[in-house]
């Protein structure tokens, strides 16, 4: 149905894989947000040099998978230790040792890259609210978020424990803050939304902190995570996604 597709508008907005795989055919550029903390962990680890490859599932082929690509391997949040540093936690990866190559499981932001990055022609980006205004500016000079070459910025969401989407905040307000970024005229009204979301909460860090998700990662013991999250517009990198792995565009 057309009507899904937000045909005709040249920034579109919706939620997690599926909406991805629904958009994905129709635009020229699809930007994943992910920002607790899928998206903010690329952000932090290609601001330091290191090409990050996503990776849907964290099992046995995660690992077989990063020895294909000669990459170090990211470890659960909880799990990371002085033998194995590298974590879906930001915090840790800013700690860590700085690797070239790393893979990071990811069962949402990882996910979107993968439904988007099947076909060549549709750019893959990570976008979280460190590099918004990155990401806005560069989707606007490579002549993104027009008709002819629209854009799709799609939040992750979380899961809930039957494996059902959470629409998740943080993501709304990420989204909103690229789609703001971009300055483009030609929003659907799912983008106009969640630019509105963005302008609605100017206290990025106080929001993400007392959102559902920051509740959470505050409660398992990785309030850093929350507060790297929460760095608006810290970053002038945008991580694209080519050869399998996200760089510096």
């Amino acid at each position: 149905m057309g009507a899904w597709d937000q045909d005709g508008y040249g920034v579109r907005v919706d939620w997690g894989p599926a909406g991805a795989r629904r958009l994905a055919p129709h635009v020229a550029c699809l930007v994943v947000v992910d920002v607790l903390s899928f998206t903010t962990a690329v952000s932090v680890a290609t601001d330091a040099g290191t090409t990050v490859y996503p990776y849907a599932w964290r099992d046995e082929t995660a690992a077989a998978y990063a020895d294909a690509v000669g990459a170090q391997l990211a470890v659960g949040r909880g799990a990371a230790s002085a033998r194995s540093p590298w974590s879906l936690s930001p915090a840790a990866l800013r700690a860590a040792p700085v690797t070239p190559r790393l893979v990071l499981p990811s069962p949402n932001g990882s996910a979107i890259a993968a439904a988007a990055s099947g076909d060549p022609a549709v750019a893959v980006v990570a976008g979280c609210l460190r590099n918004a205004a990155a990401v806005g500016r560069w989707l606007t000079a490579s002549g993104y978020g027009t008709a002819d070459r629209p854009v799709a910025v799609v939040p992750a969401g979380e899961r809930w424990p039957d494996g059902s989407l959470r629409p998740a905040l943080e993501d709304l307000l990420g989204a909103g803050a690229i789609v703001e970024a971009l300055n483009a005229a030609h929003l659907s009204p799912e983008a106009v939304a969640a630019r509105a979301a963005a302008d609605a909460a100017p206290d990025l860090a106080a929001t993400l902190r007392d959102c559902a998700s920051g509740r959470e990662l505050i409660a398992y013991g990785f309030p850093d995570d929350v507060d790297i999250a929460a760095e608006r517009d810290a970053s002038d990198v945008v991580p694209v996604l080519a050869g399998g792995g996200f760089s510096p565009a």
